[in-house]
């Protein structure tokens, strides 16, 4: 008979790539007790989905593990741009585009940027991070079935080493585990959008002589569009390791069995534009790219995040950004919840704020492949007509019209044409430079572990808002943090940078106005003015937001 063990925590995570591993990261954070069960022995050690975005730097940034992510992207740091080229062989080709960010215009809108850090490289990062807080990670197990009730998740874990199966007891479940989830297709949710789009085989390859015939050229990725050896070259030290993205066609009755070190060794000199190129194969590894959606993000206590939730084309690499950033938006409310300071169905605004954003990020991705022609894809009609040009707005832009918000205008699009993050309900806050106790900090910096109440340091109704928020905070379970900006000399607990600034206009108020920020950073209510009885507003406002009645 085998050995049983029992455990009980409050979370248990299903998967440990990239979006469980976030997952675990910021439930540490917010001092959440859980499980992180992965069925592989380790981190990934494939170089892929090396994107990071803006908006998923941010979440790191105050996670405390920006440094070490740059630290380990350092060999990519100077690589920039996306070049499309019939050959690397002279000076044939374009770019899509150069820069991630041409003249610097993202300082306007955060303290961080874009970083290109391979899944191999950042996983590693995340996990020693998340070790370090109340998470129990454990690699080469697997869940093999669960069953919920109105009480909680019982989930049934093998070790895959030892081949003992026990029990772990969960309040809630988040499955993280992969495009083909297995805990989606237990509780039966179907999926919405066109499908599989195109596949490609991934080699990872050694040559010494490429980068000479690469020269200075400083690519993120470079399409190679010869139509005999079409794909897509990418670097992984810009010395001799590389990466080469080949069209797979099982459409066609293709195997994977034909792709041969032969085959490929030919492939990839061709696609190059040198005969004679050295290239020593060290890996080969498919992929599918598809559109798809989760009908719905969760069942019962149970919820989907990332790839389990959404499928999307890798260009652009929306698909782990956007998991990453639904970890972060269902931790914090998870955390609300089982702290007692929200009610249960603060929850089942993670659906409706997640759900319409993979939709239209998802789209996003489609056209972002069709624009940059991906090799092996030839989209049916109607697939990746979406808008095209920028990204930020998809980005950092997007918005949550309804879900935890009060005041969103369910008429303003998801994703606006342009950027104005500027204190709208449902957007992002947006990113102002203050001193905290005369140390530099983005107001993006204040937000994780509670709500926030932003108000003037000088103004009779910003000295109201504060106290009504001071008497909440002390009398209501509830984490609740308010803070008045304003210049130097003041009351001020946040005083303006060197350059100044106005936080009512850059919030969309006056200075008689407040604004309650939600703990991953987006807007959930602004006042434009004073009230009569700011703390009976702010009560009722807190207890809509938080679902606490």
């Amino acid at each position: 008979m085998q050995q049983r063990t029992d455990h009980q925590v409050p979370v248990l995570v299903v998967g440990g790539s990239l979006v469980g591993l976030s997952m675990s990261l910021f439930l540490g954070r917010l001092g959440v007790r859980h499980m992180l069960v992965e069925r592989h022995s380790g981190t990934s050690i494939h170089p892929r989905g090396r994107g990071n975005n803006v908006r998923t730097m941010e979440l790191f940034r105050r996670a405390g593990i920006e440094p070490d992510i740059k630290a380990a992207a350092s060999l990519l740091a100077d690589n920039h741009g996306i070049l499309q080229t019939p050959t690397l062989v002279g000076d044939a080709g374009e770019w899509l585009f150069k820069e991630i960010d041409p003249g610097g215009g993202l300082a306007r809108f955060s303290p961080t940027g874009w970083c290109l850090c391979s899944q191999n490289d950042l996983e590693p990062v995340l996990r020693r991070a998340a070790e370090s807080l109340t998470g129990e990670l454990r690699y080469f197990h697997e869940m093999e079935s669960f069953e919920q009730g109105p009480e909680g998740v019982t989930a049934y874990v093998r070790d895959r080493d030892s081949d003992r199966m026990y029990t772990v007891r969960a309040d809630y479940l988040v499955a993280a585990d992969g495009p083909r989830s297995p805990v989606r297709g237990r509780l039966g949710i179907g999926q919405e959008g066109p499908g599989d789009l195109f596949a490609n085989v991934s080699i990872t390859f050694r040559s010494k002589l490429l980068q000479n015939t690469v020269g200075d050229r400083r690519f993120i990725c470079c399409y190679l569009t010869d139509p005999e050896a079409d794909g897509a070259l990418l670097p992984v030290d810009n010395k001799e390791r590389w990466v080469f993205h080949a069209p797979w066609h099982p459409e066609r009755g293709e195997t994977l069995d034909e792709f041969t070190e032969e085959r490929l060794t030919r492939h990839i000199r061709r696609a190059v534009g040198v005969p004679g190129l050295d290239v020593e194969i060290t890996g080969r590894a498919s992929w599918r790219a598809a559109e798809r959606v989760a009908e719905r993000y969760s069942s019962g206590r149970v919820f989907l995040a990332g790839d389990s939730a959404h499928e999307m084309s890798p260009t652009g690499a929306f698909g782990s950004n956007t998991g990453i950033q639904d970890a972060h938006n269902l931790a914090w409310k998870l955390a609300a919840v089982l702290d007692g300071w929200a009610g249960p169905g603060l929850l089942d605004s993670y659906d409706a704020e997640r759900r319409p954003v993979a939709h239209a990020t998802s789209a996003r991705a489609s056209a972002r492949s069709v624009e940059h022609s991906h090799p092996g894809f030839a989209p049916a009609p109607g697939i990746g007509a979406g808008k095209r040009g920028g990204i930020l707005n998809i980005v950092l832009g997007y918005r949550y019209p309804k879900g935890a918000v009060i005041g969103a205008d369910p008429e303003h699009p998801l994703v606006p044409d342009g950027m104005n993050l500027t204190g709208q309900p449902g957007s992002r806050a947006p990113h102002l430079w203050v001193r905290r106790e005369g140390q530099r900090v983005s107001t993006l910096d204040l937000y994780e572990r509670s709500l926030v109440l932003l108000s003037d340091a000088d103004s009779a109704g910003g000295a109201a808002w504060h106290a009504a928020a001071r008497r909440i905070a002390d009398t209501e379970r509830l984490r609740l943090d308010t803070y008045r900006v304003g210049a130097a000399g003041s009351a001020a607990d946040l005083v303006y940078d060197a350059e100044g600034g106005d936080w009512a206009a850059a919030h969309g108020t006056t200075a008689d106005g407040a604004v309650l920020v939600r703990p991953d950073g987006f807007v959930a209510w602004r006042s434009e003015g004073a009230v009569p009885d700011p703390e009976g507003e702010l009560r009722e406002v807190l207890a809509r937001v938080l679902r606490r009645r």
